[in-house]
């Protein structure tokens, strides 16, 4: 049991800084960003389940010889409000560190969906008012009257939209702009928000770990990148990335927006197409046009407080893997990722059951 507590505090701690530090920092994430999804997911869960369950299983020690009898046994000393023979105060406190944690990271995660949630409701509401269909166009999206060239998604449980602005239909061509909606679609069929709400729960639990921080970031990035894969199928790559670089680096009060239109400049200031598919955090939906980007939903205000240093993590990345060469990440290195992802999900409960 001992040994047990052990090997899952050091997994924890290899999990919580130098794994995402080292992944955060490697290039080929963008060469396959689904799989660098689904790895960052791995590691947040093996990271929670092996921080918890070290804690349990040594708090349990004095229980019984496994992490399943100890558990009875521990239901049983609870019922009866007594201590088995060699119980420690460290090993009380490591138990109910254990349950306090879990408890803050579940109910932090439910009142970060319950809040997104009435950011979307009252997100779809302020859209009904403010915005109209646009013209010719059956599948829900809703163009804002403002010149700043804006362009998200809005899921919901019944009903999604995509909404753009004038100033991004005036900034960008035909082709553009239908790379800019598959883009915003993919968001919503892909269920990115969903992914994203996660990780913004998990940063706000747990602010001072690495692995909260640095996940919240790239998988913020990566999601991008699927969405823009899927807008690959529709327009040709240097369209979607200039269409990225024109709206990331037009004005956010979107006064050069129609003299920007047909030129492709590098990335600048901000992702005007991307979006991680929730309501915005201003109060209504022009004063959240005022931002120049996509908004997220969760309150997260980053993109309005320093667009430079959002649009340096959101939109140069993308520009570049546009524009690059097509490199894909070989099958070596994929079936490399694949097990690591499936081998990190299983570790801790292998650590688990053979204690």
């Amino acid at each position: 049991m001992l040994t047990c507590a052990l090997a899952l505090m050091v997994l924890a701690v290899i999990l919580a800084w130098p794994v995402p530090i080292l992944l955060a920092a490697s290039a080929w994430p963008a060469t396959a960003p689904g799989l660098a999804l689904a790895l960052w997911q791995s590691i947040a869960l093996a990271g929670g389940v092996s921080m918890i369950g070290s804690l349990l299983v040594f708090g349990l020690i004095p229980f019984g010889p496994t992490p399943l009898s100890a558990l009875g046994a521990l239901a049983g000393h609870v019922a009866a409000g007594t201590l088995p023979a060699g119980s420690t105060l460290t090993g009380v406190m490591a138990l109910c560190l254990a349950l306090i944690l879990t408890a803050h990271l579940v109910l932090n995660l439910g009142a970060t969906f319950v809040r997104a949630e009435r950011q979307r409701r009252r997100h779809h509401t302020l859209i009904a008012l403010l915005s109209e269909p646009m013209p010719f166009d059956e599948t829900g999206t809703r163009v804002i009257d403002h010149a700043a060239p804006v362009a998200y998604c809005l899921p919901g449980a019944t009903r999604s939209a995509t909404v753009l602005s004038r100033g991004l239909l005036r900034l960008l061509d035909a082709d553009q702009l239908r790379g800019v909606v598959a883009h915003e679609r993919a968001h919503l069929r892909q269920q990115h928000h969903l992914v994203l709400l996660a990780f913004k729960s998990w940063h706000s639990a747990l602010p001072w770990f690495p692995i909260a921080n640095r996940a919240e970031t790239a998988v913020a990035l990566l999601v991008e990148m699927l969405a823009d894969d899927q807008a690959r199928q529709v327009v040709d790559d240097r369209t979607l990335a200039t269409a990225i670089a024109l709206v990331g680096t037009a004005p956010i009060d979107g006064t050069a927006a129609s003299s920007a239109r047909g030129g492709g400049s590098a990335p600048g200031r901000g992702d005007g197409i991307s979006t991680d598919g929730g309501a915005p955090s201003g109060a209504t939906a022009t004063g959240l046009a005022l931002a120049g980007f996509g908004v997220d939903g969760l309150g997260d205000r980053r993109r309005i407080e320093s667009p430079a240093d959002w649009s340096a993590d959101l939109v140069a990345p993308r520009v570049r893997r546009l524009l690059g060469q097509g490199r894909v990440l070989p099958p070596l290195g994929r079936g490399a990722v694949v097990a690591a992802t499936a081998g990190l999900i299983l570790l801790p409960a292998v650590l688990l059951v053979s204690a």
